[in-house]
């Protein structure tokens, strides 16, 4: 079952803050409590957020959102994130593809490159590839993590380490303003931190809905990143990124 647009929104808002009031959501929106307490009921029920007293909290900083709906939060703005990527990266290149569901949009939007070579630990993303015998594709060692289709740990570092790609293409799970980059799993932060090391060309692709959330795992700091593709961005964490070296690039 699709969200609907209004519980997208309380799903993106509360991954932002400590904890939402049923208050503030019926001003917010201009609704009803009971229309707000009908989606709570439904986000809870799919373990979307947890309960608290008077409203709602996002899972914990070390627990992101189930992959099937990260699939589809923010579709719009992944899409034209996706679009803008696929626009720099030259057919022949060699492309590392990390973690996250905005990168498997990016996966999409590759797959008329010519002569690619696409490196992953993400299993949907080699599955995009699977019809495309002009896009070569090796797929690294490393523990599967069921719930997230993706492989990390001592292997996949590893195997990393044995290249260094034209293009490192990593998401996160959130962005603050003092310690940068964050993801929820230190194994997934550990992924994303030696793909930027090991990538002439790093580019982060997020939404603006990563900013504030509640991720718990270091990757870097944003001087680390040649470029961020984003729908949108506030003057202060335009300035911010540009103090750090950053290209920013919006995709509306």
């Amino acid at each position: 079952m699709v969200l609907s647009d209004r519980q997208n929104q309380i799903l993106n808002w509360v991954q932002q803050e400590d904890a939402l009031l049923v208050d503030e959501m019926v001003a917010h929106f201009n609704v009803s409590s009971q229309t707000i307490r009908k989606d709570i009921n439904l986000l809870a029920e799919r373990h979307l957020v947890r309960r608290t007293h008077g409203g709602i909290a996002p899972l914990s900083s070390s627990e992101n959102l189930p992959f099937d709906h990260r699939q589809l939060l923010n579709g719009d703005a992944k899409g034209k994130i996706a679009a803008a990527v696929t626009d720099v990266i030259p057919d022949g290149a060699s492309v590392f593809l990390g973690i996250g569901t905005t990168v498997e949009y990016v996966a999409k939007a590759l797959m008329q490159h010519q002569n690619l070579q696409v490196f992953t630990n993400n299993l949907t993303v080699a599955s995009i590839f699977g019809g495309q015998p002009n896009i070569r594709v090796r797929v690294l060692a490393g523990k599967l993590r069921h719930q997230h289709y993706d492989l990390v740990g001592e292997e996949t570092l590893a195997g990393l380490r044995q290249y260094y790609f034209d293009y490192g293409v990593l998401g996160c799970g959130g962005l603050d303003e003092a310690q940068g980059i964050l993801d929820f799993d230190p194994e997934e932060a550990a992924v994303s931190r030696v793909l930027v090391e090991q990538s002439r060309h790093t580019l982060l692709v997020v939404d603006k809905h990563k900013w504030g959330r509640k991720a718990s795992a270091r990757v870097h700091n944003f001087s680390s990143i040649d470029q961020i593709y984003t729908d949108e961005l506030t003057e202060k964490q335009s300035q911010l990124l540009k103090l750090h070296g950053v290209k920013i690039t919006l995709c509306h």
